[in-house]
């Protein structure tokens, strides 16, 4: 296996959501991240949208580090095919572990966690520790309510319009994704799947 041109750190669910869209979702982006080179940072988990992206990226043919905290895997929660697995102390190595192995970041829909995991890569970009392009994949309207009240605390003087255009949202993953890996300074991905 080649050495990856780019990582993308995926935040999601560890359900799948009551629609069948949302792991279909999945699976297109890891398609995606393989067949062009990349490959997937996550959390590690082997259930909902989380297991759903990083099998589709192995299946393809991609790389997939997962990492994932050691009161996760004692829960049998980890994906142990993982091309690489760290098992950490806690939350918050594996967050920055994440962050650190990433070139971007792209949030899935999900719950509670995954809002977590983008409202803090988002913050640390707004102060000024890291420079790494940031998207929401607002898929079938999912994020309207968010950016709606995003736009809400911009209005009420909360944020600034530069807060948000830090964030790129696409309704569809095969405009996102490129989007996000050119905006990190990479090369234009390459599709393997027909090499």
């Amino acid at each position: 296996m080649s050495r990856p041109s780019f990582s993308v750190c995926v935040y999601c669910g560890s359900r799948a959501g009551h629609d069948e869209q949302y792991t279909r979702l999945a699976e297109v982006v890891g398609q995606w991240i393989a067949q062009h080179g990349g490959q997937l940072v996550y959390g590690g988990g082997s259930g909902g949208l989380m297991g759903a992206v990083a099998a589709a990226t192995l299946a393809t043919g991609g790389r997939v580090v997962g990492i994932i905290p050691k009161a996760l895997v004692e829960k049998e929660w980890a994906k142990n095919d993982c091309t690489e697995l760290h098992v950490v102390e806690n939350m918050h190595d594996r967050k920055r572990m994440m962050a650190e192995r990433a070139d971007c970041f792209l949030a899935l829909p999900g719950g509670i966690g995954t809002l977590e995991e983008f409202f803090e890569v988002w913050t640390w970009r707004q102060l000024g520790y890291h420079d790494k392009p940031i998207g929401l994949l607002n898929a079938g309207g999912f994020y309207d309510g968010l950016l709606g009240f995003m736009r809400h605390c911009t209005t009420q003087g909360f944020m600034g319009e530069w807060q948000s255009d830090l964030i790129r949202s696409e309704a569809d993953p095969l405009v996102l994704l490129p989007a996000l890996v050119q905006a990190a300074g990479l090369s234009d991905p390459v599709d393997t799947s027909e090499i």
